[in-house]
């Protein structure tokens, strides 16, 4: 990943809204240890209403659930951490809204909260075009929270770039 202070952050988000803004589509999120902060850098950007349809702030296991219809099952089989959580996420947000392009994070930004099998840095994220499969990918990322977290932020917004890049 590139430098990851707000400028290379918005630079990533405006690459990204002009993609999606020429294919006349739409982009919606669901952000779990990002809190949101995906969406913020997006909708810092002039404009970017006409690209971004919405973000679901989906910390806690509840929300999952109730908003993104993420199925409990899920959640205890392989916990929010996860590649099939964060695919579940992906395809809440796309049944809930009318966007064509739909990402999704969750993950461990510390200090607490890791595991030996899930130690802090660990973050799912995953991606796709509706009607095709989510990606999804797990990183093990190092530094205190906010680190985590920013560089959480620009694999999203570098993994749906890539995306339609490659489209």
């Amino acid at each position: 990943m590139t430098a990851l202070n707000d400028s290379a952050l918005e630079g990533r988000a405006r690459a990204l809204g002009d993609l999606i803004l020429a294919r006349g589509w739409q982009l919606a999120l669901a952000e779990s240890c990002t809190g949101g902060w995906i969406a913020k850098v997006i909708t810092d950007i002039p404009g970017s209403s006409a690209w971004f349809d919405r973000g679901f702030v989906t910390y806690s296991n509840a929300a999952k659930r109730e908003q993104l219809q993420v199925p409990q099952q899920t959640l205890d089989a392989a916990g929010a951490v996860s590649r099939e959580t964060v695919q579940a996420m992906v395809e809440g947000v796309l049944r809930n809204c009318s966007a064509d392009l739909a990402a999704a994070v969750s993950g461990i930004a510390g200090p607490g909260g890791g595991t030996p099998d899930k130690p802090v840095g660990t973050v799912w994220v995953a991606w796709a075009l509706r009607g095709q499969p989510v990606q999804g990918e797990c990183l093990h990322l190092q530094g205190d929270r906010e680190a985590v977290r920013r560089q959480s932020v620009a694999r999203v917004l570098e993994g749906l770039q890539t995306l339609l890049e490659r489209r």
